[in-house]
């Protein structure tokens, strides 16, 4: 499988396991709630874990966590749910997590952008997405009117 990562179109191996589904020897990730009744367990796999956050699931719940993961994932289980965002910008600006974040699931190419901006550095949408058509949307934008987590510096702190 391919997905964005840093800004390219790469191949991936990640398997989002089931919570009764056993990890194999590639990377994988679980449940929050999952994660929570079996970390020790899931780390000793020797293979790189993360945790799919949903929406209404706190990231306070895993903070203490966060330099043994390989990654978190924010789901998107529908497109009008935007609370992936939220968790996002949490990880990176009150958690400082500077590992991978990845959004998964139903974002549209409108989104990506600004996915970005709040902390998001791979991206996984629905299959069938075209990742040639999504890629471009990192560069949609050349100037920011507010900070973020990017770092990208807004319009207002170029003015001379």
């Amino acid at each position: 499988m391919q997905i964005i990562k840093n800004g390219k179109i790469t191949d991936d191996d990640v398997r989002h396991l089931a919570d009764d589904e056993a990890p194999t020897g590639t990377p994988f990730t679980v449940s929050c709630t999952r994660w929570k009744a079996e970390k020790e367990a899931l780390l000793k796999t020797g293979v790189a874990v993360g945790v799919r956050l949903k929406g209404d699931n706190a990231v306070a719940d895993i903070a203490g966590d966060l330099p043994r993961l390989g990654f978190v994932v924010v789901e998107f289980p529908v497109l009008a749910d935007g609370r992936a965002f939220s968790l996002a910008r949490l990880l990176r600006e009150r958690f400082g997590y500077k590992g991978e974040i990845r959004a998964l699931g139903n974002f549209i190419r409108d989104q990506v952008y600004f996915l970005a901006r709040v902390g998001v550095n791979a991206f996984e949408p629905a299959a069938g997405t075209d990742l040639e058509k999504l890629l471009p949307a990192l560069a949609d934008f050349t100037v920011n009117y507010q900070a973020a987590a990017d770092g990208a510096e807004p319009v207002h702190g170029k003015r001379g």
